[in-house]
């Protein structure tokens, strides 16, 4: 019998491969990009939702005060056009003048106060709360252009925040006539950015055209198609048949299979998302295990063979890390202290710790099978008896909320921000359920870099955090993420070091 050439094709089987030859055929000939997204789509509105997929349509629908440059990570102007600190905790923000929203209205400073305090008050259950309730107290109207942000102590991620989270609606948009509406704009979207939307069935399809009264940079595609194909196999098959140009999240295998055809091009690129196992120090799940003592910690970290785990299970741009951030993020010190895969160093460390037999471990995983298998592996080959938990997501934070886990292996994507806060506040700050450090020490250190806007005082910080972290050996750090697309050969899709996907920025070859 003849082998199947392309791995995945064969799996996704002949009748799902022909049934896509009816669709619209995507291209530049409609001016149209259609692309596929796995998870479903059923909320547009990004103050009210979290994940990847919908960062990546808010990036073509909406707009915030300013934006991150992936490249230079530096703050720039977006609605606002400037800012500045009247003392500590007071910041004067400056607002273009003209900026549209899809309806037509033009956005006022009472739009963007109104937004702000919405999202901080208790009513709005936004999920983007939590990034503001951290620093803002109120925001004021002080003119046509100006608005006053009240800060409740010294954040020197105000501007950041702003860049990244929170997007601008009319004033009222979820609380008129007093009535409070928290899915006003799930459906019917009126929002700032280079797309509006047309046609939105949730779970199914969105339309988006280019707005032509976006005050930046027009995008060069005038029509976007998202449509929610959950089955990759699905996916891959209207990919070959022309009816998508874009793919993203693919299995390593697929996007080098397919993409060394002519019907498309296989892209990698950077991700902030970085993997790592958690090692319960602090003794909550078992005051006296083996996990409180730093030489098993340290045993487990040179177990470890994350190179290769880098290379083979995660592949294209992935690389070992010995950190516990992304060596790209500010403040993410890569002179800590590092531990060499040596297997025998670990067997030494653990007789030394008292355990030269190992001990048994439970360790709870929710993704990325093989990386997870391959952990337990190691473990398992330096004599650690390794009981392996693979899970659902939800299951495992109920039982790390409990304290239940003496292990997980977890991944963290710091929202596509290049700044080590974004993955030390949530993991190593005190009230955190993920810190499983017991280290209070710790968790003031890493929560004293948001207390300054001293930005080498703040790198020093972290610097010293990170060396902490690696000497104690609280974590074992393994890779960071690669981000795989299957592109038309007719689309030019550039990759940003952020690994955030932003479709407004392609174009036709």
């Amino acid at each position: 019998m003849k082998r199947c050439k392309w791995r995945m094709l064969c799996a996704t089987g002949f009748v799902a491969l022909t049934m896509s030859f009816g669709a619209a055929v995507a291209g530049p000939d409609d001016d149209t990009l259609r692309v596929a997204m796995a998870e479903e789509i059923l909320n547009l509105d990004y103050n009210y939702t979290t994940k990847r997929e919908y960062i990546i349509l808010a990036q073509l629908t909406d707009t915030t005060l300013f934006e991150l440059d992936p490249v230079t990570q530096e703050i720039n102007p977006a609605v606002a056009t400037g800012y500045e600190w009247l003392d500590d905790t007071t910041l004067e923000v400056t607002l273009r003048d003209g900026v549209m929203f899809h309806d037509g209205s033009t956005l006022t400073a009472d739009d963007v106060a109104y937004t702000y305090n919405w999202i901080a008050s208790s009513d709005s259950e936004s999920n983007a709360t939590g990034v503001v309730d951290r620093w803002l107290a109120n925001a004021e109207v002080t003119s046509h252009n100006t608005v006053l942000f009240h800060l409740k102590s010294v954040y020197p991620l105000v501007l950041r925040d702003m860049a990244s989270r929170i997007m601008l609606r009319k004033a009222g948009a979820y609380d008129a006539n007093g009535e409070i509406d928290r899915d006003a704009m799930a459906s019917s979207l009126i929002g700032t950015g280079p797309y509006r939307v047309t046609n939105f069935e949730p779970g199914t399809e969105l339309v988006l055209e280019r707005f032509d009264g976006f005050f930046g940079d027009r995008p060069e595609i005038g029509t976007i198609i998202v449509r929610n194909i959950p089955d990759i196999g699905t996916q891959q098959a209207e990919m070959m048949s022309g009816g998508l140009d874009w793919m993203f999240k693919v299995p390593l295998d697929l996007a080098e299979s397919l993409g060394a055809t002519p019907m498309a091009e296989h892209s990698t690129g950077a991700d902030l998302r970085v993997g790592f196992l958690v090692l319960d120090a602090g003794g909550y799940s078992d005051p006296d295990g083996p996990l409180t003592n730093v030489l098993v910690r340290r045993a487990i970290n040179h177990a470890l063979n994350t190179e290769e785990m880098a290379e083979y299970l995660i592949g294209g741009s992935a690389e070992a890390i010995h950190t516990a951030c992304h060596p790209a993020q500010f403040g993410c010190d890569q002179s800590s202290i590092a531990y060499p895969y040596d297997p025998e160093q670990a067997r030494e460390l653990l007789a030394e710790a008292g355990y030269p037999d190992g001990f048994p471990l439970e360790i709870w995983a929710y993704r990325d099978k093989a990386a997870s298998e391959a952990i337990a592996a190691d473990l398992t080959a330096v004599g650690i008896d390794v009981d392996l938990r693979y899970v659902k997501l939800s299951s495992l934070n109920q039982a790390r909320a409990a304290r239940e886990i003496p292990a997980y292996f977890g991944t963290w994507g710091s929202g596509g921000t290049a700044d080590t806060a974004a993955i030390a506040r949530i993991h190593f700050a005190e009230e955190s359920d993920r810190n499983m450090s017991g280290d209070a020490a710790l968790a003031e250190l890493v929560l004293s870099a948001e207390q300054t806007t001293d930005q080498a005082a703040r790198e020093e910080i972290y610097s010293d955090a990170i060396g902490k972290i690696a000497d104690e050996a609280y974590w074992a750090p393994l890779f960071s993420y690669s981000a795989n697309y299957l592109l038309s050969p007719e689309l030019n899709f550039p990759l940003d070091p952020d690994g955030l996907p932003r479709l407004q920025n392609s174009s036709w070859n």
